[in-house]
């Protein structure tokens, strides 16, 4: 975990939610450690790694029914093609999902992927998710 990353995406025009299995410990044991506010919006998970009958990764359906058709960024270590092909038929509006290695975490191009993204939208998202993995 590195104590920068939450300046940096706090920085971004973005709304942060966590979309992790830690769920609301997220806020209490990781938030605080990056520099996060420890009252972030939380995606709750009613079936955590449960199998997806047509192979997208557990989180996927939850983060888009948060989304609630807003555009939205979502970080994560185990998104899919698979996740991506599907958002971009069953959203209507603009998504990143921005893979990671979990060996490296968040690093500058990554960071000036959220940012550059962020500016072809005009500069802010009403609804934007989610911080973690």
């Amino acid at each position: 975990m590195n104590p920068a990353h939450g300046e940096r995406l706090l920085a971004l025009p973005y709304e942060l939610a966590w979309a992790t299995t830690w769920m609301h410990e997220a806020n209490e044991m990781i938030g605080p450690v990056i520099g996060l506010p420890r009252d972030l919006p939380v995606i709750e998970f009613g079936n955590l790694f449960a199998t997806d009958a047509d192979g997208l990764y557990w989180k996927t359906r939850r983060v888009l029914e948060w989304a609630a058709g807003r555009p939205f960024v979502w970080v994560d270590d185990m998104i899919t093609d698979l996740d991506v092909r599907h958002v971009a038929e069953h959203h209507g509006t603009p998504a990143l999902l921005l893979r990671i290695d979990p060996r490296r975490g968040l690093r500058e191009e990554e960071f000036t992927e959220l940012e550059r993204w962020a500016r072809a939208l005009g500069g802010g998202l009403d609804g934007t998710g989610a911080a973690g993995s």
